[in-house]
């Protein structure tokens, strides 16, 4: 893998234009919330399409979501090259994965990855998850499932660490809004880096809400599908209460630490 330039590439990075830091900042919150809300643990992340450069993204290194700073914030190519890395850093592998889905999508500029618990039933039993929830509505008209076996044309480690793989999970996702990978967890992507957080949290919530439904053993309704549609298009306009909501009560909690180890909040 190539790096460029990286520690003078990185002051360039953090340091043009408030919008751009502020997509530094809004990623380093994101990659917080999905801890705080266990939707990504050790592993996991999400990204950002650069604002100015639709060929290349915004991803932290190798390190658990719960610890990304801005500081650790690097701008890769569609190749999966990096520019803005400090020399030492490693690269999460799964970066092809972010790659491959702005490739083919262009209407995506954010991509989460997880590999929650909630979902992984789903992605490895012939039940398909669909919304039951209006705040899940997305979900529709379904939910694909990626199986690497066929992918890779046999067994593999379970990892998507290529461009090869990573391709063939982009076109399993399609036109989707999330396609879940069995074995391994799942895919959400959003117009927005507030909008993809905004999804990856209510795909979890509505998995337990249906996984509660099918172990009570009665019928369950879902969203029609005339209802999903006129549902998405509500919630991907409101969204923005529950993103509000989230920094705030981020900011408010890491303002706390800060006081109890002496330190002021930023």
């Amino acid at each position: 893998m190539q790096i460029l330039d990286s520690s003078r590439m990185l002051g360039a990075l953090l340091g043009t234009t408030p919008t751009e830091q502020a997509v530094i900042d809004d990623l380093v919150a994101a990659n917080r919330i999905l801890a705080d809300k266990a939707v990504v643990e050790a592993f996991g992340q999400v990204s950002v399409r650069h604002r100015v450069n639709a060929q290349r993204f915004l991803l932290s290194r190798d390190l658990a979501p719960a610890f990304v700073t801005a500081n650790d914030i690097v701008e890769y190519d569609l190749d999966g090259n990096a520019f803005g890395a400090k020399p030492g850093f490693t690269h999460l592998a799964e970066r092809f994965i972010h790659a491959e889905i702005y490739r083919m999508r262009p209407d995506v500029n954010s991509v989460v990855h997880s590999h929650s618990t909630a979902l992984m039933p789903f992605a490895n039993m012939q039940v398909p998850l669909k919304p039951m929830s209006h705040l899940a509505a997305f979900l529709a008209p379904d939910v694909p499932i990626f199986e690497i076996r066929e992918a890779a044309g046999g067994m593999t480690n379970m990892l998507i660490a290529d461009a090869r793989l990573s391709r063939s999970l982009a076109e399993s996702l399609g036109r989707s809004s999330v396609v879940l990978m069995r074995g391994h967890g799942s895919l959400i992507v959003a117009s927005s880096i507030s909008l993809a957080v905004f999804r990856a949290i209510h795909t979890l919530i509505n998995a337990q809400i249906q996984m509660q439904a099918m172990v009570s053993g009665g019928p369950m309704t879902f969203l029609d599908p005339e209802e999903a549609e006129k549902a998405s298009k509500a919630i991907d306009q409101m969204h923005l209460r529950a993103w509000d909501l989230w920094k705030r009560g981020l900011r408010a909690s890491e303002g706390a630490v800060d006081e109890k180890v002496g330190l002021a909040p930023a």
